[in-house]
């Protein structure tokens, strides 16, 4: 794999790296990618990942580290803990329920390995408001709100009511019928009266982090 770009690494180039999407490759090409991007500045990042590819990925670079919740793996050519940047600040990630959770926890170790501080708050969805109005001053607190919700995806318009700062709203693709695998919480979040509210893709948790972590670091 060559290089013409003389700042050919995107966290060098944008505060942020790339990342190798697991799905559709084979064991040997994600080994390889992650050696190449191993050459460059920043954290190197294995999405969708499951534990084929980590076992791969363990045996050429054995101190990687998997988060199978989150579906990544942390590839490392050496041991260390993550530096957090500013551990006064931090990014709150919300779930409705316990089914957004693969998602919110690919947005939170995402921000995490980027160096930042992750509080979380899950299964706090509309049918549960109590419990996130119980966190309001944690999310009042926070710089930037991550909120992964199905179904008809509320949960981030109400977030955006009580956070001070950024919501990022992730629509997932949990629900019955016509919840049509994620694009009734999407249009959900979309139409927010909440001006605040952005929006990612549909289980786009590795963006959300990567957003909320540029929001934070700054």
């Amino acid at each position: 794999m060559k290089h013409f770009d003389p700042e050919p690494y995107r966290y060098k180039r944008q505060g942020f790296p790339e990342a190798i999407y697991c799905p559709g490759k084979t064991s040997t090409q994600i080994v390889a990618i992650a050696g190449e991007l191993l050459s460059g500045d920043g954290p190197v990042m294995a999405t969708r990942a499951d534990s084929k590819v980590y076992s791969a990925l363990k045996k050429k670079f054995p101190h990687s580290v998997h988060y199978p919740a989150a579906r990544i793996v942390h590839v490392k050519k050496r041991a260390g803990k993550i530096i957090i940047a500013h551990p006064d600040r931090f990014i709150c990630v919300l779930t409705a329920g316990t089914t957004d959770i693969p998602v919110a926890e690919e947005a939170a170790v995402t921000a995490s390995i980027l160096g930042n501080r992750v509080e979380r708050v899950y299964d706090a969805g509309v049918a549960g408001v109590h419990r996130l109005i119980g966190r309001r001053e944690l999310i009042r607190a926070a710089t930037c709100v991550i909120a992964c919700a199905g179904m008809e995806g509320a949960l981030a318009s109400v977030a955006g009511g009580l956070a001070n700062c950024p919501v990022i709203g992730v629509p997932t693709s949990v629900g019955y019928g016509t919840a049509f695998g994620g694009i009734t919480p999407l249009l959900t979040m979309l139409n927010s009266c909440a001006a605040n509210v952005s929006v990612v893709n549909i289980d786009d948790g590795f963006g959300a982090g990567i957003i909320a972590g540029l929001i934070n670091k700054k």
